[in-house]
């Protein structure tokens, strides 16, 4: 005869997987890698991007007219003259930006420079 020896069942239950935690420390240090690239990109785009609008190679040479101010000429006057087509305020407010005038009052003998948009060569 044979002896068979008989032991109680095993449950077998799987590995526990283990999750993938990241510390403060992983977290920066993730933070970092993917923020490299991203930084390299601004860097090459704001150093590069300045050179073609600081070389002066497509620039073009513009001519401005000139008015002399006479004794009792007004910028209003001046703008229905050289763009009677335009809006007076618009003539008057780019004189005033070209001209870097502070003030609206003018002064006999006083040279102006026209927009080329409105009378310019």
């Amino acid at each position: 005869m044979s002896a068979i020896d008989i032991t109680p069942a095993v449950e077998v239950t799987p590995a526990a997987t283990t999750r993938l935690r990241l510390t403060v420390r992983g977290r920066r240090v993730l933070a970092a890698l993917a923020a490299i690239p991203v930084v390299a990109v601004l860097g090459i785009v704001i150093l590069g991007g300045g050179s073609a609008l600081a070389s002066r190679s497509g620039a073009s040479h513009v001519s401005f007219q000139t008015v002399t101010v006479q004794t009792g000429d007004t910028l209003w006057g001046i703008a229905q003259e050289v763009a009677p087509q335009s809006d007076p305020r618009d003539v008057v407010d780019a004189i005033v930006r070209l001209n870097a005038l502070n003030a609206v009052t003018l002064t006999p003998g006083q040279r102006i420079a026209i927009p080329a948009e409105y009378g310019g060569k």
